[in-house]
């Protein structure tokens, strides 16, 4: 993918942007500020819309052109317009927590035949083929990181960047270990994420919605299977770089659960909404995710890629100093009144 065609992709994902904030505008599409929110301006929502339709019109070229397998753009086309429909439905109104649920699996079901399921995974150095299990265990993970997703867009700027920075870590890590064949779908994505950010960098124009968050949660997940096919160690790769919002929406979770809280509630007791009540602003907190991302996870990843370092130990490495950090920032505790 040339700079002028990058350029043009990111204009594209931008100029659609702005007309998803104007049909928000006309049809009120807006978020206002209450006690579960982290914000404190009404906002229009549903700009992540964007990010779909630029990522899913590229899919059939990038297959045409040879970047991406048939099998795996009918998977992300699939999945990802399936996931998209169901956020965009609930931006406009609200569907039952437990029909998007079943919606989720749906779309990861279908993801995983086109995908082949898991891959056999390296784990401390043994080899293991998971079989039937291993494709549970893919199924869950894809639900997970759609979900976890969701979740963590909770203040400005936060999930784009996030997304930008796994992208784009992949594709340096994938053109340093010679996976040169992987790059430009993960590369496509961050493109258009790039036009989407624009407006919704702190002090943020435009939410990304559901739409948006979930898409990019099954399609991230998504491109992790792609590559673990090509290369078990690039799974944990994913991993590592995909960090931040993992532990955080993880310990999140699993602490409001050993509290007895109504997990599918809205809340704001993740670490990232802690901090960003603490410091007043959503900027310093989403730069400090983007600081975390090239300066710790970034390396280590290159580690598992370039050095050969086992992926499980340096996923270890990488999570212990952001499960203290979640802990530091109050992830899962009880709100202040």
């Amino acid at each position: 993918m040339n700079v002028m065609l990058s350029l043009l992709f990111v204009g594209l994902s931008c100029a659609l942007t702005w007309l998803l904030r104007r049909y928000a505008l006309s049809r009120s599409m807006i978020d206002v500020p209450n006690a579960r929110s982290s914000h404190t301006v009404p906002t229009p929502r549903g700009g992540g819309v964007a990010i779909v339709l630029s990522f899913l019109l590229a899919l059939p070229v990038l297959a045409v052109a040879g970047f991406l397998t048939w099998p795996t753009m009918y998977a992300m086309l699939g999945s990802g317009m399936g996931v998209a429909v169901l956020g965009f439905l609930d931006d406009h109104g609200h569907i039952a927590a437990r029909w998007r649920l079943l919606g989720h699996f749906a779309a990861s079901v279908w993801a995983l035949y086109w995908l082949g399921g898991l891959p056999p995974i390296t784990l401390f150095g043994l080899d293991l083929e998971l079989a039937w299990f291993g494709h549970i265990l893919a199924l869950f993970y894809l639900v997970w990181v759609l979900n976890l997703y969701n979740f963590m867009d909770g203040i400005d700027g936060i999930a784009s960047v996030e997304a930008i920075c796994g992208c784009l870590g992949a594709c340096l890590l994938y053109w340093l270990g010679g996976f040169d064949s992987l790059i430009v779908a993960p590369l496509a994505l961050a493109l258009a994420v790039a036009g989407f950010l624009f407006w919704n960098f702190p002090p943020a124009r435009i939410f990304m919605g559901d739409a948006g968050s979930g898409f990019l949660g099954i399609i991230l997940g998504m491109l992790s299977l792609q590559a673990a096919w090509v290369s078990s160690k690039l799974l944990w790769v994913w991993l590592i770089l995909l960090g931040v919002f993992i532990v955080d929406a993880t310990v999140t979770l699993l602490r409001r659960l050993l509290r007895g809280d109504k997990v599918y509630e809205a809340h704001r007791s993740h670490a990232y909404q802690f901090a960003s009540r603490q410091f007043g602003r959503h900027l310093p907190v989403t730069l400090a995710v983007m600081a975390i991302n090239l300066l710790w996870l970034l390396p280590l990843a290159a580690c598992v890629v370039l050095l050969d370092i086992d992926g499980a130990l340096a996923l270890i490495v990488a999570y212990v100093p952001l499960v203290m950090l979640a802990v530091r920032f109050h992830a899962g505790e009880l709100e202040e009144a």
